[in-house]
């Protein structure tokens, strides 16, 4: 058996300016600013979220800007291999942390480690 659940907002911004990015962003939600560099590397900005809320993370990519969910697991494996078989595809396995995958929509998801120590009440588990 396995948990998860949705853990993550991702907001991937195509911008050399995280910091403009997350002022938007900051004052679009209502949510105020944790930190501009959550990483230290200024690839990644997170705005505060209550505990049952999903976290808010702004990412400085390279590819096209748009907006990306993550599913925090306990048993990466168990959930990425759970996924393929509702019809999802393992895309990449990034820094062997997290795995980039597609829905059948053609959406892009991240499966990752449990982010917050609590899972909080709202947790599915898996067999």
């Amino acid at each position: 058996m396995h948990h998860s659940r949705l853990s993550t907002l991702v907001i991937d911004c195509q911008s050399v300016d995280l910091k403009q990015a997350t002022d938007f962003w900051s004052q679009a939600l209502g949510k105020p600013i944790v930190t501009y560099d959550s990483e230290g590397d200024g690839k990644y900005a997170e705005l505060a979220t209550l505990a049952d809320e999903p976290i808010i993370l702004l990412q400085r990519v390279e590819h096209e800007s748009r907006v990306h969910l993550d599913i925090e697991t306990d048993d990466i494996e168990a959930e990425a291999s759970r996924l393929e078989k509702l019809g999802a595809k393992r895309l990449e396995c990034v820094r062997g942390r997290w795995w980039v995958m597609q829905a059948p929509s053609g959406h892009r998801f991240c499966v990752v480690k449990r982010q917050r120590e609590q899972f909080g009440p709202h947790l599915n588990k898996w067999e």
